[in-house]
């Protein structure tokens, strides 16, 4: 075996590779955005690599990779299955596997106090690749920390030069960062991507879709030939702001992107149906009896009536987002708006109900998927080949 040092130029969907004491880290903010942001939340997510892989040419029979991953234990939840890697030959599932060992993060959501146990690194491992050249993508676990140490094969390793296809950047909640779906490559983005032809950049940053300036800034300075922005249930979630202030902010996220991006067509996305935030605004809070059973669930902790006073609910922010891209878009024809219920409403509640209450099943990441890449990147839609 021998042994190809991990560069940029083998690593896609990071926007910055943090060297550290094992290796490197792939991170989805770049360092002057985390500066400007002290809360955990983001920390933890922005630097869980999904959409992010290793691509490489070689007629290996055998790949090896060392991470090391951060696993995360809430106390008092159901233990969380192990973070996968998935493997693609030529674009094709061919395989997938979990690296065991790593560091532990025990989350306790009584008091949300966190303990950091260091582990070891550990490695994961495919063998009976085809004896062939071939291009291996190596695609992390969307929801796990991941140090990438060391790049084993039994053939040497080519850097596989950008194909220049057309680079989706798209940014939203922890549904678009992949909560709970099956595997990296079977997150809704992902799977749309995969169908659309498209190279993704996947900015989905659980519980961080909040209309952050540095995240505006971020999506400006990357390049990209199609953008979209998946917004609304974080800030009901967290109760961040009212209807006054929340306006005046998506006109400033969407100026700030446009400022990168005048004529790439930017598609605006509502929320995905969740019923129990429809007419009910946030915040949204454990269910400590569900809790208590050993279920995670989540309950909208507002009160309807506070919708009189500028409380946010899901109903009211797919009001202000259509009403905003209609009023923009009479200046910026290359601006689009799609109804998060188009991807998931009425109907697929009662076929695919929510697991806890906030997130798509893997069924419902695979339907979302395929209706977004149906809805966007076909002939006509604000994707589709020959769009600015």
């Amino acid at each position: 075996m021998q042994t190809t040092p991990i560069t940029p130029e083998l690593v896609r969907g990071a926007l910055e590779l943090e060297r550290t004491a094992h290796g490197l880290l792939p991170h989805r903010l770049p360092a002057r955005a985390r500066a400007q942001c002290a809360d955990p939340q983001l920390a933890m997510v922005e630097s869980q690599p999904s959409g992010v892989r290793l691509v490489f040419r070689t007629r290996a029979t055998t790949v090896e990779l060392d991470t090391l991953p951060t696993k995360r234990v809430y106390l008092g939840a159901p233990p969380r299955p192990q973070g996968l890697y998935d493997l693609l030959v030529d674009g094709r599932p061919a395989g997938s596997g979990h690296v065991t060992g790593g560091h532990t993060l025990t989350v306790d959501l009584a008091d949300g106090t966190a303990e950091h146990r260091p582990g070891p690194v550990g490695t994961l491992r495919f063998t009976g690749l085809p004896d062939t050249v071939k291009v291996v993508e190596i695609w992390l676990p969307y929801d796990e920390t991941t140090e990438l140490v060391a790049l084993r094969t039994d053939a040497p390793v080519e850097h596989v030069p950008d194909p220049r296809g057309r680079v989706w950047l798209h940014h939203g909640s922890s549904i678009s960062h992949g909560s709970v779906a099956a595997s990296p490559t079977t997150t809704w983005p992902a799977l749309a991507a995969s169908l659309g032809g498209v190279e993704l950049i996947n900015l989905g940053l659980g519980g961080s879709a909040l209309l952050d300036p540095f995240t505006a800034r971020t999506l400006r300075d990357t390049p990209a030939d199609l953008l979209s922005v998946k917004l609304g249930i974080n800030v009901v979630n967290t109760d961040l702001m009212r209807l006054r202030a929340f306006g005046p902010a998506v006109h400033g996220f969407l100026d700030t992107i446009r400022d990168g991006h005048p004529g790439t067509p930017l598609l605006v996305v509502s929320p995905i149906l969740c019923p129990m935030h429809e007419d009910t605004p946030g915040p949204s809070l454990m269910d400590a009896s569900a809790l208590s059973e050993g279920r995670l669930r989540f309950q909208a902790a507002g009160d309807p009536a506070e919708t009189a006073s500028g409380k946010l609910t899901l109903g009211v922010i797919r009001e202000e987002l259509a009403r905003i891209v209609r009023d923009r878009s009479a200046e910026d024809p290359h601006l689009h708006y799609l109804d998060g219920r188009d991807l998931y409403g009425a109907a697929d509640v009662d076929e695919l109900p929510l697991p806890d209450g906030l997130h798509p099943d893997a069924a419902a990441h695979r339907r979302i998927g395929e209706r977004f890449a149906a809805l966007a990147f076909t002939p006509g839609g604000p994707f589709g080949k020959g769009t600015v």
